[in-house]
């Protein structure tokens, strides 16, 4: 395996280019454009591991005679060091594939020129409450085979691509069964995916979403990894070409977003102002963390769904200084950080919520 540094990203940050294998067909894959995403850059360094130390390995083998693997394991350092989604000069750049504004997405841009990719995978995480479908089974993994014109059509190089999908839907099927989803196929011409289709490879998103008990992601890195691997094989010795496409256009898309938290049954008692019976609907800043929750709807939530409820029946919420604005009042937006009590003057505390249920309610 090879490695040098390609370019830096607008702070300075190196950013690296691996190669592995000496075959004929090109693959690039890249990883957290996004810098809060980082579950398939742990597996791609995994699958270095692998390369690196198992060289004859029959897989190892396989993929090195079949393919030509193209690696950029993470394209927005600065993102990632502040563990935010966008770059330094805050642009996503999953929506600079068409003007390539930013030094990375000119970089990865570079790189698949250099390459002329035949296959490309585009390695992201998405939203941990998302539901497949309409059903209520989160989605753990959701993949796309990109359309890459307004009309999304299906030309050869995309039927290639929902074969791969494919491929990875048998591989990842015994980790996370029906918790796999599509995402959807809007075409969007200013994404990166979306324009490496259009650039003349057949490219598949993978987005890792949750798993129950699974904060750090743990899991579905190794889902990717086993998936990824599974699908360089078949690439390496064309037995994606045997894979019915219509296993992938079979899955059923990402569905509704549930909210985070919901705090039912409690009295708020805000400062100044009688106390209302009211529910509290919040979505965590740091969601794998379930961490820094936000109040996103105050008031009648009956029916709503929430990943974690947290039932507060006969007790006062009264608002930290945290949470109360200018000139007081309790709104939206606001951090959900509350003094749980069982009197309305906040003599006997039962907790103190700092947007994140305590751990002693956990267990």
């Amino acid at each position: 395996m090879s490695s040098y540094v390609a370019g830096e990203s607008g702070e300075g940050r190196e950013i690296r280019h691996l190669t592995y294998g000496h075959g004929a067909t090109r693959v690039l894959l890249w990883s957290q454009m996004h810098g809060d995403e980082s579950t398939a850059s742990m597996s791609l360094a995994d699958i270095v591991r692998f390369f690196n130390d198992s060289p004859d390995h029959p897989l190892a083998r396989r993929i090195a005679d079949g393919v030509t693997v193209h690696m950029i394991p993470m394209l927005n350092p600065d993102g990632a060091q502040r563990f935010q989604r966008r770059n330094a000069q805050g642009i996503d750049i999953n929506r600079d594939a068409r003007l390539l504004q930013t030094p990375e997405g000119r970089l990865l841009k570079s790189i698949r020129d250099e390459v002329e990719p035949d296959f490309g995978f585009n390695l992201h995480d998405q939203s941990a409450a998302v539901r497949v479908g309409r059903s209520d089974r989160g989605v753990a993994i959701a993949l796309l085979a990109p359309a890459f014109n307004a009309a999304r059509e299906v030309d050869d190089k995309r039927r290639r691509a929902m074969q791969v999908a494919s491929v990875l839907i048998e591989a990842m099927d015994p980790l996370v069964g029906d918790h796999i989803a599509k995402y959807d196929d809007t075409f969007n011409p200013r994404a990166f995916g979306d324009l490496m289709g259009a650039w003349g490879a057949s490219t598949v998103l993978i987005e890792s979403g949750a798993w129950d008990d699974d904060p750090q992601k743990q899991h579905l890195r190794a889902v990717n990894f086993v998936g990824i691997l599974t699908a360089l094989d078949a690439i390496a010795t064309r037995r994606y070409e045997q894979f019915d496409p219509g296993v992938y256009e079979g899955l059923e898309y990402n569905g509704r977003r549930v909210a985070d938290l919901l705090i039912a049954g409690g009295t708020i008692m805000t400062p100044g102002i009688p106390g209302l019976q009211a529910d509290i609907v919040a979505n965590y800043e740091r969601p794998l963390l379930k961490e820094d929750a936000v109040i996103a709807d105050i008031g009648d939530m009956l029916g709503s769904e929430a990943q974690d409820t947290l039932r507060v029946d006969g007790l006062f919420l009264i608002p930290t200084e945290a949470a109360l604005g200018e000139p007081g009042g309790l709104d939206v937006g606001a951090p959900a950080h509350f003094i749980v009590t069982e009197d309305p003057e906040g003599r006997r505390i039962r907790f103190i919520f700092e947007g994140r249920i305590p751990q002693s309610l956990l267990r």
